[in-house]
């Protein structure tokens, strides 16, 4: 049995151009039904997410999906996969996320995917949850992101140890054994001084 039981997989809500990306998607949710791994992702039937959670699905492990109300007439189309939960708005779909996963994966996907993994980041740089946060590098696709947190450091903006939040593979199996081997490092306490800072630290550690 593996650390974590439930994954929070960010991705994208379009497919992109190349066909890479779609055997990507469907490499991790294989590898998260091998592995018997529930999935978390943000509620949308198109895209890279239609792509993991159905094959997640179909695979017999459990799937709750999280969406705004705001997107619903835009990401989910036809019948929506699994359990699916409509947020209020952004904020409160990424809390609740955050609370009901183990870890936190990121495929390709634009801004809103990589706003969620450095939302996760930061967290877990100010103590407010210590779950592994892995990115799925497919074809390089994150090279440059990678490369700016290297620079965040050189620099002094980062610290040694924040920047070994993230975690990287460009696999799917690789990942995940990196983010079961994560051993998370502290060097300051949890800050909760941002009027919902307190409320995000009791529910997320208690999950």
């Amino acid at each position: 049995m593996g650390k974590f039981k439930r994954v929070c997989v960010f991705c994208g809500s379009n497919s992109g151009h190349r066909k890479i990306f779609s055997d990507a998607a469907l490499d991790l949710g294989r590898e998260l039904v091998k592995r018997k791994l529930d999935l978390v992702y943000g509620g949308g039937s198109i895209g890279l997410m239609g792509l993991v959670s159905q094959t997640v699905h179909d695979g017999g492990c459990y799937v709750l999906g999280v969406i705004p109300e705001v997107l619903v007439p835009h990401e989910i189309s036809g019948h929506a996969v699994g359990e699916v939960i409509v947020a209020s708005d952004m904020h409160e779909r990424k809390a609740e996320m955050a609370r009901r996963a183990d870890a936190f994966i990121a495929l390709p996907g634009g801004y809103g995917t990589m706003e969620e993994l450095l939302e996760m980041i930061t967290w877990s740089q100010l103590g407010i949850h210590d779950k592994p946060v892995g990115l799925l590098n497919v074809d390089g696709y994150y090279d440059g992101l990678l490369s700016l947190f290297d620079k965040g450091v050189a620099e002094g903006f980062i610290k040694p140890t924040a920047r070994n939040i993230v975690l990287s593979a460009k696999t799917a199996p690789e990942l995940i054994q990196r983010m079961e081997d994560y051993i998370p490092l502290r060097d300051q306490p949890a800050s909760c001084n941002n009027g919902h800072g307190e409320e995000l630290h009791l529910t997320i550690a208690a999950s």
